[in-house]
């Protein structure tokens, strides 16, 4: 068990460096030139991959551990009758169709407000 935890540390060591080697030189290479930000070292790239880490959390959307989700809709959806997939399609068109005001009744709500301010002055 020891000797495993002797070989796992420098391979773990040695993916940070290559990692973090190729952060600096693809920020190096492309973002002052995109977003006119300034050049970082080697050890300012190894925070930013811990930072991206730590705020993106350690299996993303695509990692082995994030299945849950999807086989449970999944599993939920195929033990549905026709009636609840049609109820549970209109709920969900309604919430991603009909809470957000479209955009042409904002243009619409602006232009009126415009319009009842200069009726104002």
């Amino acid at each position: 068990m020891r000797r495993k935890r002797f070989f796992i540390a420098p391979i773990i060591l040695a993916a940070l460096a290559v990692f973090g080697l190729i952060t600096m030189l693809l920020w190096n290479s492309l973002m002052p030139e995109i977003f006119h930000l300034g050049y970082i070292s080697f050890w300012q790239a190894v925070g930013l991959l811990i930072l991206s880490r730590l705020l993106l959390g350690f299996s993303g959307p695509w990692g082995r551990h994030n299945n849950y989700g999807r086989n449970h809709i999944r599993e939920r959806w195929e033990h549905m009758s026709p009636q609840e997939r049609e109820e549970f399609k209109k709920k969900w068109h309604h919430r991603w169709h009909h809470d957000w005001p479209s955009c042409k009744e904002f243009k619409n709500d602006s232009t009126n407000q415009e319009s009842s301010d200069d009726k104002k002055s």
